[in-house]
């Protein structure tokens, strides 16, 4: 038990940031680039590209590369979930 929860608490600690959080719920929409989620923040890529960073080190987006294009995703379903459910209750 103690386990799971120095893992839940690493998992919320990634979420405990307005621009990492808001890159999330876009995410669980569909899947988005840097300058997707850059022009929606309205902050510089560099912003962007360190919350990915450490939301990747976390475990809690995968990317794919198309060509020059890298297009970020949630990594499971299980992330989607949480992130919907707290869109629901603090979004809507």
């Amino acid at each position: 038990m103690l386990e799971n929860a120095e893992r839940t608490t690493q998992f919320l600690k990634s979420l405990a940031h307005p621009s990492r959080l808001v890159i999330l719920c876009r995410l669980a929409e569909t899947g988005a680039s840097v300058g997707q989620l850059e022009q929606m923040l309205g902050v510089p890529q560099a912003a962007v590209s360190k919350q990915l960073a450490r939301l990747r080190e976390d475990g809690l987006v995968d990317f794919e590369r198309t060509g020059r294009s890298i297009v970020y995703t949630l990594a499971d379903d299980r992330i989607r979930r949480i992130i919907k459910a707290l869109y629901a209750e603090f979004c809507v």
